[in-house]
């Protein structure tokens, strides 16, 4: 269970909502350690001081603002603290907005809010139905860890969900960051219109569980082939850049391509590359990864707890393999 990392209250209006703020994701990525090449020694960050070359103990060491040439206003975290907002324990809403008004490129990180106690769960419910009916999110501001966020408060499902959000003054402007964007130049109509074929081809519900981080487990299979002293497989090249010329074609046999049953690379359908089906007309392709993992606990598929959807699919379609062969 995921530890609480704030405690506080919503406040909107004269409403407050006690509630506990976690984490709404996990860091999986594989990690690695500094070593000094050719000793396999550790290698540590240290502070030291930079004239001398000294470790400095932690309490010895204050914040300063560089003014340049060497100059620097030091402050004292006690100094801090005395400005800091008061707000530390209040989540305060100012208003509601569509949540479709916020332009992606505002988001930070996103966690989950919950009920402080049962007896505050009556209040909570009914500040997530009224967001989930009227399609709003609540904007707030509030102190954590020492800096204040501006936040979007919203509901998902029985779920208070709180996504931080960049300042407006911390959001690049895309037409002054990147000169090199388009400007007044239209598409070919022939072209847009292959390109919307495409999209429309390639369309499919949004699925998460569909997808995992391929690259870590290519980290992975990195580090324990050369744990044993097996060879390395280099990886595919990115793709070359779509010659102005060849786009059209490119647009034409993509669509062609993605209008086609869809095939798993080993040949076969995308259900592991033997035609095997869900049992109610679906390739296993098309099944969510819920859908596959009850399949595989009908069909006692050992180990499919630790399996992804990837793996799921395989040991189904083995499955149905040793089925027809017998």
């Amino acid at each position: 269970m995921a530890r609480p990392i704030w405690s506080g209250v919503i406040t909107f209006g004269l409403v407050t909502v006690p509630v506990q703020l976690v984490a709404a994701a996990q860091d999986h990525s594989v990690r690695f350690r500094q070593l000094q090449r050719g000793t396999g020694d550790r290698v540590r960050d240290r502070r030291v001081n930079e004239r001398t070359g000294e470790r400095v103990d932690h309490d010895d060491i204050v914040k300063g603002y560089d003014l340049g040439d060497g100059e620097y206003v030091v402050v004292e975290p006690e100094e801090l603290e005395r400005i800091a907002p008061g707000r530390s324990q209040v989540i305060e809403v100012s208003g509601f907005v569509g949540l479709e008004e916020v332009e992606p490129a505002y988001f930070s990180r996103t966690y989950y809010l919950a009920p402080r106690g049962e007896e505050y769960a009556r209040v909570y419910r009914l500040l997530c139905t009224a967001l989930l009916e009227t399609g709003k999110a609540g904007v707030a501001t509030f102190v954590m860890h020492d800096r204040e966020y501006l936040v979007a408060l919203r509901a998902r499902d029985d779920v208070l969900e709180l996504h931080t959000l960049h300042w407006a003054d911390e959001v690049r402007d895309p037409r002054r960051e990147l000169p090199g964007l388009p400007a007044g130049e239209l598409p070919v109509e022939r072209e847009l219109s292959s390109a919307r074929r495409l999209i429309e081809a390639m369309s499919t519900e949004w699925r998460p569980e569909d997808y995992e981080d391929t690259y870590e487990s290519r980290v992975r299979q990195l580090v324990e082939a050369k744990r044993r002293g097996e060879e390395v497989v280099a990886g595919e090249e990115p793709p070359e850049a779509t010659n102005v010329v060849d786009l059209e074609d490119a647009l034409r046999r993509s669509v062609d391509r993605a209008s086609r049953p869809r095939r798993a690379p080993g040949g076969g359908d995308r259900d592991g590359g033997n035609g095997a089906g869900g049992g109610d007309g679906r390739s296993l392709a098309d099944m969510s990864k819920r859908d596959l993992y009850e399949r595989a606990t009908e069909r006692d598929v050992p180990g499919r707890s630790r399996m992804n959807r990837r793996q799921l699919i395989r040991a189904l379609s083995d499955g149905h393999r040793k089925r027809t062969a017998s």
